[in-house]
């Protein structure tokens, strides 16, 4: 009797637990609106505009057109890493100096976790990221752009990579991944345009162990290429004005 007892109170106690396990994680909307509050009125290059999910749910993205240049027709999407907003600094100097150079950027933000959330959990809001990057491709294509490209970072690259390998390749002319940590990319055959990978000499390890797989990966798409930046870290602190050059560079061959 005590033994059934016991065996009871312990199946009782899984299926308390159960929904625990059973849920995955959801995107910390609460999160997203204190960026928000915090750097909209801040802005100073860029407006503020907010996209909608198909659930109704807004985000946040800013959105500067490109100088009077020869590729001011090309817009470029700027996504960021993980847990973070996109007016954050290396996403803020990427997305106004590329408007600067003509370009019309729209960086975007993307689904975050909790301040504390592990990087293992982000693979649960993919599906969501790559949502956002179908709406801010439909935003960018309204405003009449006849290229759109995107440059993300970290977190923000393997969004991207899920987006581009789960439909949303054939809505994309150029990709650069700025120090992802992934060793694999979306296969040549589903994703066609030009690919740029760029990371730091002291990048994280993850990042310096996959590289070789990363080019290879990309070795067979046409105009695509591997940059390492000498002395850059992560975050390309202090090396961002090359790094704005190496991803304008690349934009300008792969969007004229």
């Amino acid at each position: 009797m005590r033994r059934f007892a016991k065996t009871c109170m312990a199946a009782l106690a899984f299926f308390i637990a159960a929904p625990a396990f059973a849920q995955t994680a959801q995107p910390d909307y609460a999160r997203e609106k204190r960026w928000a509050d915090e750097i909209t009125p801040a802005i100073l290059v860029g407006d503020p505009v907010y996209l909608a999910l198909k659930s109704g749910q807004k985000f946040l993205a800013i959105y500067t057109p490109g100088a009077a240049k020869a590729n001011s027709r090309a817009g470029v999407i700027v996504v960021h890493g993980m847990g973070v907003h996109p007016d954050w600094n290396l996403i803020n100097v990427l997305r106004s100096q590329l408007a600067e150079q003509g370009y019309t950027t729209l960086s975007v933000q993307m689904p975050v976790l909790a301040a504390d959330a592990k990087g293992e959990s982000y693979p649960a809001l993919f599906p969501e990221a790559a949502e956002r990057l179908q709406a801010s491709v439909t935003f960018l294509r309204d405003k009449d752009l006849r290229k759109v490209a995107i440059v993300s970072h970290s977190m923000g690259a393997r969004m991207a990579n899920y987006f581009l390998a789960n439909g949303g390749a054939g809505n994309i002319d150029a990709w650069v991944a700025v120090g992802i940590s992934s060793g694999t990319y979306v296969q040549p055959e589903t994703f066609k345009a030009p690919v740029l990978d760029i990371y730091g000499e002291k990048d994280f390890p993850v990042v310096l162990q996959n590289a070789v797989q990363r080019a290879n990966a990309i070795k067979r798409i046409r105009g695509s290429g591997q940059v390492s930046l000498a002395g850059a870290d992560h975050y390309f602190n202090g090396s961002e004005a090359e790094l704005v050059r190496q991803v304008k560079r690349f934009l300008d061959n792969a969007t004229r």
